[in-house]
């Protein structure tokens, strides 16, 4: 069993593996909702997040970030009380807050994914190894970013969270060997080859 198929325990997972995770992303609308995904993520299971999509999506208003960035007190009070709702306003919060830092790095860039894919050049990174299962929790990279995301103000975006953020965007293909979408990805868009411990804390 590869490692792309190993972390599928619902029917949901698989149509999310398939249809999204790991693609190269460049659409901003995209960025910001799998980024903030990945922050209500903490802590909790990713199942969850897939289940609750739906809710955060109405909860956030599509993940449109130039509406959240203007969200107050009073959006916060009223994201409690949806039904269903992860009820963390420390989470809800960082959600409001990165929003306005992405506003921040879109005005600096152009463009979040811009910023976010100049750290690799525009290229999807295949580190040695990563192909056969020997994928960590966070990397070089990922806490490189982390740092950076931080001091722009970004929060609850750790080295693992970011790296976590990497694979689902394609920075990084950690798609299985024996996944179709792993050979798919290599052909259809550039990439660089990496030894695994180059990027290694």
């Amino acid at each position: 069993m590869g490692y792309c198929n190993s972390w599928w325990k619902t029917q949901a997972d698989e149509i999310y593996h398939n249809t999204e995770w790991g693609r190269p992303l460049h659409d901003d609308k995209k960025q910001f909702e799998f980024l903030m995904l990945e922050v209500m993520q903490c802590g909790l299971s990713w199942q969850l997040m897939l289940k609750k999509r739906a809710v955060f999506h109405c909860c956030f208003e599509g993940f449109d970030f130039n509406k959240v960035a203007q969200y107050t007190s009073k959006d916060i009070r009223r994201i409690l009380r949806v039904p269903d709702m992860i009820k963390s306003e420390r989470k809800i919060k960082a959600v409001i807050q990165n929003a306005r830092a992405f506003l921040q790095v879109r005005k600096e860039f152009g463009s979040f994914s811009k910023f976010l894919w100049s750290y690799t050049n525009g290229k999807t990174i295949l580190y040695t190894g990563h192909a056969r299962g020997k994928v960590p929790a966070a990397n070089g990279l990922s806490a490189r970013i982390s740092t950076d995301l931080k001091k722009r103000g970004f929060t609850f975006l750790g080295p693992t969270t970011v790296y976590s953020h990497l694979q689902a965007c394609g920075i990084i293909n950690d798609h299985s060997q024996d996944c179709p979408l792993f050979k798919q990805i290599n052909t259809r868009y550039p990439t660089i080859q990496k030894p695994r411990d180059h990027e290694m804390f």
